[in-house]
């Protein structure tokens, strides 16, 4: 049985429509998910990065590629009121609803549709509230132990690499994004491709031309 860990924050739209997609993407496949909310900008930060919608143009296209790919693969969606968000309050419930700070799908599930369904404000502290009235967590998502845990996470997931979201890693590999999904069934399958020296060469390929940072 192979385990996945799966690195998400609610302010990507991306995470959404893979949390979405991953069980027709894990159908036939001895498995267990581990699900991990972790805050998307502190990956930003450490590796200097502004975030897709902080760039105009990426921001105009990935609302528009975002919209296509959900009807493309039959997925409800609607973008929120304003984005991004702060995804904090959402992070913060999703962790204190697990003892250990990985909650299960249906409490991601209420709150990935919380902010990427119906066109409001994800982070509307009267909405947040009714989510978490729903959820009933078990701790309150303002203690210091959920604020550690969720810490925790992106840390973790900074140790194995991971720039971003959604991110599944599996046997410590890393696959990035919506798009890596079928990626990640060939490797789950076992296609030959992965048998050869092709992922471990890609890393090891010398850096040309760089700029200043």
């Amino acid at each position: 049985m192979k385990h996945i860990t799966f690195y998400l924050d609610f302010i990507s739209p991306y995470a959404y429509l893979a949390f979405e997609k991953l069980p027709e993407v894990l159908s036939g496949h001895s498995h267990s998910v581990t699900y991990k909310p972790m805050l998307f900008a502190s990956l930003l930060q450490h590796h200097g990065q502004l975030g897709p919608a902080e760039i105009k143009p990426k921001r105009d296209w990935t609302y528009r590629q975002v919209q296509w790919l959900a009807q493309h693969h039959g997925i409800p969606f609607d973008l929120p009121q304003s984005h991004p968000f702060n995804p904090l309050g959402l992070l913060r419930l999703a962790v204190a609803c697990s003892p250990a700070g990985t909650p299960n799908r249906y409490v991601l599930e209420t709150l990935f549709r919380h902010a990427w369904r119906g066109g409001h404000d994800a982070a509307d502290p009267s909405r947040l509230a009714a989510v978490a009235a729903t959820l009933t967590p078990s701790r309150s998502p303002d203690s210091a132990e959920v604020k550690q845990q969720l810490r925790a996470h992106g840390e973790e997931a900074l140790a194995q690499g991971v720039f971003g979201v959604p991110t599944f890693v599996v046997d410590g590999k890393s696959f990035w994004g919506f798009d890596a999904l079928p990626m990640l069934r060939d490797y789950l399958d076992q296609t030959a491709w992965f048998a050869g020296g092709d992922w471990d060469k890609a890393a090891s390929l010398p850096e040309g031309q760089t700029r200043s940072r």
